[in-house]
């Protein structure tokens, strides 16, 4: 993602996750989470990349290309680099054409999404994690990952070894609207055993420890108070906070685990602590 965030790369056509429209929903920036595009103006173009034919109120910004022939298009906000624009190309009755990196979107059920945050927490197997954390009203967005490590492209495996340095996480993202940071940290801690120090019930090692990884120090200062609070309730909280971290995404039978069960956590019990 990076890469083409900041240093202008273009995926491999027809590599993308988002070619094909399934439901309604928006694209959002996958780097700053600004809701860029939604399902109602993306059309096919057979090109190999996601096509629009529109976009949200100042979302994009257009630069003319290195190239000299081409026009790029960036996010608004964050000026990551999202692909380019072309007109006059007949696909639609608009005449124009936002040819996109799928890599640089995140997609969310919704159509009235305007902005979103995200936050990045550990708390044992992921599975638990993110079944209580998409419970909550505003989270658009849950995905299990590995971070926190050494090793580039991990897979379970060889986070499975305990020696990569990674933590089973989730990334959650929100509409900002709707909850907030606090809100997410709070059930965090109320689903997970925030006291125990080298794993979460019966899964034991260094991935499964307990963290937060804050992207600001507004997250930082949500999450420590928090913390401060279940202290002076007596606890001796193991839970880490640390900077956050590059994240990769875990394989897709990681994914909603728990939903394609039709099952509870086993190791991840709601127990009310604020």
């Amino acid at each position: 993602m990076l890469a083409v965030a900041c240093q202008k790369a273009t995926e491999h056509p027809f590599s993308g996750r988002f070619l094909k429209i399934t439901h309604d929903g928006t694209y959002l920036c996958r780097r700053c989470g600004l809701a860029l595009w939604n399902t109602h103006q993306q059309f096919s173009s057979h090109c190999g990349w996601p096509s629009f034919d529109d976009r949200n109120p100042d979302a994009i910004e257009e630069i003319p290309d290195a190239d000299g022939l081409r026009t790029e298009i960036l996010c608004a906000r964050c000026h990551s680099h999202l692909g380019h624009v072309f007109h006059g190309e007949g696909f639609t009755d608009k005449n124009h054409r936002d040819c996109v990196n799928s890599v640089m979107l995140d997609f969310v059920p919704s159509l009235s999404v305007q902005d979103t945050e995200e936050v990045i927490v550990a708390g044992g197997c992921f599975w638990g994690v993110e079944y209580w954390l998409k419970q909550i009203p505003g989270v658009l967005l849950t995905e299990c990952g590995y971070t926190g490590g050494q090793l580039e492209y991990p897979s379970y495996e060889d986070v499975c070894q305990s020696n990569t340095g990674h933590f089973e996480a989730v990334r959650v993202v929100y509409d900002k609207n709707i909850t907030d940071a606090s809100t997410i940290y709070q059930l965090f801690f109320e689903t997970h055993d925030p006291s125990q120090a080298f794993g979460q019930g019966p899964d034991i090692g260094p991935q499964y420890k307990s963290a937060v990884f804050y992207y600001d120090e507004h997250q930082k200062n949500q999450a420590t108070m928090l913390i401060e609070k279940l202290s002076q309730k007596g606890f001796k909280i193991a839970t880490q906070l640390k900077p956050v971290e590059v994240f990769w995404p875990a394989e897709e039978y990681h994914q909603q685990y728990y939903d394609k069960l039709q099952k509870k956590p086993y190791c991840h019990i709601y127990t009310k602590r604020f």
